[in-house]
């Protein structure tokens, strides 16, 4: 691979400095507004706290801070809230719980200039209200046209197996395994997404991609190093989208090598008018994915901790013995195949997404008219978040008789969505299925249409053949229902195709003996100490 790869220390400058953050960085605008908003008011005890408490944050702020981070990041960060929401009972969300704009308000200036939504300029369904995506939930619709898991083994598979070649070769054996795999990653993901690889990915692009994944995983806006690999981002964002655009270009126009074996490429032949899926839409789900495929990264580590000799769980590896030892790609009859059904459960028990968050607001605005920051005009605008929780839900008692088991065969007496149907919906005790159930023909020559559950999960029909999913409140890790993330199938079957591997080269991992190893940012919320490694039983 070129040298132009981005080097760790590199990408994650600052690390060493994210110890003794006092600083003189301040939000001088804000303590201003508060110290009217205080003047206005009845003098009590509590503005004096409050400012009090404004000038304790600002001395955490490091000096060297852009003033524009502190305004639209930092202060973000504080003033937002996350709430724990109820475990399902069935695998659906209310549309009470809406996904418009239903990012940490701290995050936006990593995908817009504006430090804001702007929709104007592309937005992703992941971050779209059910309302604004079309009739019967379109959006989705047309991106999972591009994800179904018949376009798996023909038109993404040998893209996988390649990857995981070069991460297991054996030159790594032995070696911190997620450093490497952090290095290749991107080609893997802009090969899926556009047919780019290699030298063809340019530095800035790989650079901005390591820096997203970085402040993802550190999170906290006060560290030197999520500050550090924050800018960076926002100093290429405007190049990668015209990286990207250029690339979809190249598609469209036939330039590119096979282009039926990118996803974009079913984006574009499905966007119909493109009212409901823009070429700026695909440009913004095309980098919007970092959040979505970095989950990989937790999912790899996850598994190979559990595989591991040494600490591993020994339910899980043999499970994995029993699975790989049968003919382990046959279904059978049955919905899944026992490796899919094996995967389900690693990812039921591991769920590198812990939930699934809607934005909310504050019910006194509309109960007991304006909220009181509007009423006595506080200067600080709050954001709140609730999270549907995905891992708690997963191993409810409620759902499993015996949630804590590792068990791949749970999935055949649940329910697929296929299944859920208005009897269905009607035997469980509704009126009727929460979401009518319809159709959307894809445009790109197959024989396909993509359907949804009585509960609102999108799923494929393929040549008359149903492709669904479990369509139970216990399997969470994907999410529920209409907001179920349409990448579930893509990465059941990546993630088989890497313990294939694991089986076929009888790959071992385990602890390695290293005097220091280094933190790797793996994932959302994820830094790891990367001490895992692999070799090759005799």
């Amino acid at each position: 691979m070129k040298q132009k790869i981005v080097e760790r220390r590199t990408v994650l400058k600052g690390g060493a400095a994210a110890i003794g953050m006092l600083g003189s960085g301040a939000s001088a605008s804000m303590v201003a507004g508060v110290e009217q908003a205080s003047a206005d008011t009845t003098r009590s005890s509590v503005p004096d706290q409050i400012l009090t408490a404004f000038q304790r944050f600002r001395e955490t702020i490091p000096a060297n801070f852009d003033h524009e981070y502190v305004e639209k990041v930092v202060i973000p960060f504080f003033l937002t809230s996350f709430y724990e929401g109820e475990r399902p009972m069935l695998p659906m969300i209310d549309v009470t719980f809406s996904k418009e704009n239903a990012l940490p308000y701290d995050l936006w200036g990593l995908i817009t200039r504006d430090w804001r939504p702007t929709p104007e300029d592309g937005v992703t369904v992941f971050l779209q209200g059910l309302e604004k995506r079309g009739p019967n939930n379109l959006r989705k619709r047309i991106y999972f046209s591009g994800v179904t898991p018949d376009l798996y083994k023909p038109m993404y598979s040998a893209k996988v197996v390649a990857f995981f070649d070069k991460l297991m070769d054996q030159k790594f054996a032995n070696k911190p395994f997620m450093r490497h795999y952090l290095d290749y990653y991107f080609d893997l993901y802009w090969d899926l997404h556009l047919g780019v690889t290699a030298d063809a990915i340019p530095f800035e692009v790989r650079q901005i991609g390591e820096a997203f994944n970085t402040v993802l995983a550190y999170r906290n806006p006060l560290l030197p190093v999520t500050y550090d690999n924050y800018m960076i981002v926002r100093e290429r964002l405007d190049f990668l989208k015209s990286w990207i655009d250029d690339r979809l270009t190249d598609i469209e126009s036939g330039k590119t090598k096979n282009p039926e074996k990118t996803i974009a490429w079913y984006w574009l032949k499905n966007a119909g008018d493109g009212r409901h899926f823009a070429k700026k839409d695909v440009v913004f789900e095309c980098f919007h994915n970092f959040v979505a495929l970095s989950q990989w990264g937790n999912s790899i580590f996850g598994i190979m901790s559990r595989l591991s000799e040494d600490g591993g769980d020994p339910a899980v590896r043999a499970s994995f013995q029993k699975t790989m030892s049968g003919n382990f790609d046959n279904a059978n009859g049955a919905a899944y195949s026992p490796l899919e059904l094996y995967v389900m459960e690693l990812f039921r028990v591991i769920s590198p997404n812990g939930g699934s968050i809607s934005a909310i607001k504050d019910a006194r605005t509309s109960a007991y008219g304006a909220s009181p920051q509007q009423r006595f005009g506080f200067p600080v605008e709050r954001h709140s978040y609730i999270s549907t929780p995905h891992t708690s839900t997963s191993l409810d008692p409620v759902h499993w008789k015996d949630p804590n088991a590792f068990d791949p065969s749970r999935y055949l007496g649940v329910p697929t969505s296929a299944q859920i149907t208005e009897d269905k919906c009607q035997q469980i005790g509704l009126a009727r299925c929460p979401f009518e159930t319809t159709n959307f023909d894809v445009k790109d020559g197959r024989k396909a249409n993509i359907t949804n559950s009585g509960f609102g999960t999108v799923f494929g029909v393929v040549d008359g053949k149903s492709l669904p999913v479990c369509d139970y409140a216990g399997f969470a890790p994907f999410g529920f229902g209409y907001r179920r993330c349409p990448g579930e199938q893509l990465t059941i079957q990546v993630f088989e195709d890497f313990l294939r591997k694991v089986w076929r080269d009888k790959i071992i991992f385990r602890k390695l003996n290293l005097a220091n190893t280094g933190q790797v940012p793996i994932g959302p919320t994820a830094v790891i100490e990367d001490d895992l490694g692999f070799t090759r039983s005799a």
